[in-house]
This record gives C-alpha cells, structure tokens and sequence, in this order.
C-alpha cells in the first residue's frame, strides 16, 4: 500500500476508535441546559458553610453564630451591599453593618455594577482574605447582574472551598441557590422571569424564597417546582436561617423553613414540609433527621 493511503487508513481508524458510531456527542445548546439533579452530588459546599437568612430584622442570636461560623470578630469579613438599590455604598455603610456593631475588627465593603470591575484583581483582592461573607438585602437580580459569571463569583465559592462562611438576608439569601426565585427587574411579584432565573448556585438543584410568612409567601414555591420538578424549594421566614454544610440543612432562628419538594410531606396536607429551630434535614434524600431524643420519644 502506498504511503498516503496508509497514513490515511491510520488516520480514519484513530478517529473512528476515539469517536465510535454510537457515541452520542453534546451539542452546545445541550449543555447549556440545567443539570437534572445528580443523586451523588453534594448540593451544598463540602467545606465551607452557607448562611441563609429568610429578611427582616437580624436577631443578635444569629449575627453571633454567623460571626463564629467565620472564626469570631478577630476575623476578617467582607460585606456586598449590591443587591440595595442605592448607589452610595461607602463608608457610612460600613460603619452601619452589623458585623462592626457587633465589634468585627477587619470588615471590607464589596461594591460595584459594572462586570468589568468585578472581573479584576483589585476588586476581587478582600475576598482572597476572608473567612466570612455577608450579602444585604435588596433585590437579587442586581447581584446576578453584576457578578454572575464574573472573576467574583468564582472568588465567593474559594471562601467556601477554604472552608469559611457565606451569609446573606432576604435577596443575599435567595442569591445562593442555583435557581433565582423573584428576579425580575419589573417587581418581586413575578416569580420565574426568564433572563434572570440563574443564581450564584452554592447551594445546588435548589430554589430559595424568603419572608415566606411574612409576607404571606407560603405557597408560591408550589409554582416554581411545578415548571421545575427537579428542584427543592426553600422558603426561609423572617428571623430564621438555614444553616448548610454540605447535604446537612440545620434550622436557627425564632420562625420556620418550608421544605417544598420534600420526600416527607406536611401531615396536614400541605405541599411543603415545615421545619423549625433545631430541626435538620438531609438535602440530598430530602428527609427530615430525626433527632435522638424524637427517636426515643416514639420508642415504647
């Protein structure tokens, strides 16, 4: 066999071994598409903790155990007040941060809306110190416009990799799971806005609604899971945190967590399973955990 054909013979049979007939290659638009939940994964961070505060008033309860949680107030925070609305986020702001009321040495203030300052190393250089991170209320889809995708986001999941501490209230809650719940720029009524559905994703195959009593918010979960089955739905009152550290969910605070998508329903037939504090739930069977002393109790 001449030289050429069989240079070219050698070349058909290496593609034809590295990409059999049947192999079914991924187009781009497929992979874009969400991932359905992937019964080995962990949904939350393996290392580090989030912190998901339902709005409104922060008891000093829970700023203490997120101020611990990041290794105490000789440790060093940053706070992102983006998702508020005002564009004066200095050093008055600051200073009004719960973490330097409550006598947190080392605090950073983390604040921009334009993508190409947060994609920089000067911006991004506070997070590469911090044990601790807190993300203000407001509206969440200001977050995602300016840090998804960006040298920023990746730097919040290295807080978590380190194994430190992301805290956040009512939009800075919403912002950590992996579905945006009320990101809509024209009002927090529209629950599924397409455009602005992908959160920062800590917390993963999840979708995160807060001042769910409140604000009289208890059901609407129903509708997002119902266009995305995949998903579990929490819905984090006022005043209360769930607690997350890889697929263990721990409940603090004075009112509830709705677990909408729950292996165990309500018993009252509800749609959503109601924790409280000191309740805990594994998030990647989608129980709740029985705790010891429950155990006993339903002993004979």
């Amino acid at each position: 066999m001449p030289f050429a054909l069989r240079l070219i013979f050698c070349v058909a049979l290496i593609a034809l071994i590295s990409h059999p007939a049947d192999a079914q290659t991924e187009s781009p638009s497929e992979a874009s598409k969400p991932a359905v939940r992937n019964e080995a994964v962990c949904i939350g961070p393996e290392r580090g903790t989030l912190f998901i505060h339902g709005g409104g008033a922060l008891p000093k309860s829970l700023m203490e155990e997120f101020i611990q949680l990041g290794g105490g107030i000789e440790s060093t925070f940053v706070i992102i007040p983006t998702a508020d609305a005002g564009d004066d986020q200095g050093d008055q702001s600051l200073e009004r941060s719960f973490l330097r009321r409550a006598g947190v040495k080392e605090v950073s203030l983390l604040h921009t809306r334009d993508r190409k300052v947060a994609d920089t190393d000067e911006f991004i250089a506070p997070l590469r110190q911090a044990k601790g991170v807190w993300i203000g209320g407001g509206r969440q889809w200001r977050l995602a416009d300016a840090y998804l995708g960006t040298r920023t986001q990746r730097e919040l999941f290295a807080v978590l990799e380190r194994g430190g501490v992301i805290g956040g209230s009512s939009a800075g809650a919403t912002i950590q799971g992996s579905y945006l719940v009320r990101g809509a720029p024209e009002g927090n009524h529209i629950l599924m806005a397409p455009g602005h559905e992908e959160g920062f994703g800590f917390l993963k195959h999840t979708a995160i609604d807060q001042h769910v009593l409140a604000r009289k918010r208890d059901t609407d979960l129903a509708e997002v899971l119902k266009a995305h089955p995949e998903l579990l739905g929490l819905g984090i009152d006022e005043g209360t945190a769930a607690i997350v550290r890889g697929n263990h969910l721990r409940v603090s605070g004075s009112s509830q967590v709705l677990v909408h998508g729950a292996a165990q329903p309500g018993q009252d037939r509800e749609t959503f399973l109601r924790l409280k504090a000191g309740d805990q739930f594994d998030l990647l069977s989608r129980k709740r955990i029985v705790r010891d002393e429950e155990a006993g109790a339903a002993q004979p």
